[in-house]
């Protein structure tokens, strides 16, 4: 499997052709992985890919879905992991995408109201049915991840990590190595700040506002800017970097890069080709290194009872 995946979080009707351009653009670069959630535009995101996939054999390709946050308009209001509604969620992916069964099928959070081995196993016997293929997990504890995996087999742990989002290596990575899980990193980018257009104050990305302050932005943009010129130095560009130091850091770790756009992925792929010296990646996880870097923490959504109810620390 083609170590970069396409993250569809921004297919919807809207974009239906461009969409579906990339999908096609993405197979004929060996992307296989698509990844995907019901929540994803309100389930218009599951419609335009299940659209894009029709016209190609089901053996090319491999579908990753998450389930069970509950969406609003331009939000989410509450999380759905109850295990048993889990069938119910995955019938009307499986409607929307058009697909008999889902390769990977994962829930976007835990609540502790369920036990995380309830969860997991109502999603076990989906796989026992032929409608799933494998169990995933994404933004949960080690604690969560070791547990579920005792259930049945893991596939793969989907988190956010990139050099501004490293929290991931503390437990989570050393974690998923000991039980062989390997890794799908979404967020590669930095919510934006890790290209080009940040480096430079032509663009300043909408950050999230438990991610980043306003004063964190100048501080970052700095370090962003050192990143820009060892880009500029390789003929590549900064988000190309950001994308390469990640996977040449992790071996077993695939990347999602999301985009509805073809000469964007087409961009992103060209990360696969650089290669960088052992001086270059010390010095580049020492310039991100935690601590350096202002804000970028994620904390663990905290749900009881499918209600949001803060964030675990």
């Amino acid at each position: 499997m083609n170590r970069i995946g396409l993250g569809c979080s921004g297919m919807a009707r809207r974009n239906e052709e461009s969409s579906i351009r990339t999908v096609d653009a993405a197979l004929d670069h060996g992307v296989t992985m698509f990844n995907v959630a019901e929540f994803y535009q309100n389930g218009e995101s599951e419609i335009v890919l299940g659209n894009a996939l029709r016209q190609h054999p089901r053996d090319k390709y491999f579908v990753s879905v998450k389930f069970g946050s509950l969406p609003t308009k331009g939000s989410l209001y509450g999380l759905d992991v109850n295990p048993f509604n889990v069938r119910a969620h995955l019938m009307y992916s499986l409607s929307r995408l058009g697909l008999d069964y889902i390769d990977l099928y994962e829930p976007s959070r835990m609540d502790d109201a369920y036990p995380v081995e309830e969860v997991i196993g109502a999603v076990q016997e989906l796989v026992k049915e032929g409608l799933v293929r494998h169990v995933g997990m994404t933004e949960t504890t080690a604690d969560e991840l070791k547990r579920g995996n005792a259930v049945c087999p893991i596939k793969y742990f989907e988190k956010e990590y990139s050099l501004l989002s490293r929290q991931m290596e503390v437990e989570d990575l050393p974690t998923c190595r000991e039980l062989g899980i390997p890794v799908i990193a979404y967020g590669l980018l930095g919510h934006g700040l890790l290209t080009d257009g940040f480096a430079t104050g032509e663009r300043t990305p909408s950050i999230l506002p438990f991610l980043y302050k306003p004063e964190d932005i100048e501080p970052n943009r700095a370090i962003v800017r050192l990143l820009k010129e060892m880009a500029d130095d390789k003929g590549c560009s900064t988000s190309n970097l950001a994308i390469a130091w990640v996977l040449q850091k992790n071996p077993d770790m695939l990347a999602i890069i999301g985009t509805t756009h073809p000469d964007h992925l087409t961009d992103s792929l060209r990360a696969l080709d650089i290669t960088l010296t052992d001086e270059e990646m010390q010095t580049i996880g020492e310039l991100f290194a935690p601590g350096h870097v202002r804000g970028g923490v994620l904390p663990k959504m905290h749900y009881s009872n499918g209600r949001f109810v803060g964030f675990k620390k």
